[in-house]
């Protein structure tokens, strides 16, 4: 029997929020600066809802930021 892939809508939304949660603090200001950066590297955060078809190159991307915080 074939694997299936089961792909799960809304992950790059996660994704954009745990980056703008963790670098700007809770601090508002910086949370609108870190989506404004996002929107020049290409990801437009208001492009993404939790229903929205997860593109791999972009959460590949995403994820090289979610590791970029780690260090």
């Amino acid at each position: 029997m074939p694997k299936e892939v089961v792909e799960m809508a809304g992950i790059i939304k996660r994704m954009i929020e745990v980056i703008v949660a963790e670098r700007s603090k809770g601090n508002e200001m910086l949370a609108k600066v870190i989506r404004t950066k996002l929107i020049l590297k290409g990801i437009n955060p208001a492009h993404y809802s939790d229903q929205s078809d997860d593109d791999p190159a972009i959460i590949k991307k995403l994820e090289n930021m979610l590791q970029d915080l780690k260090h």
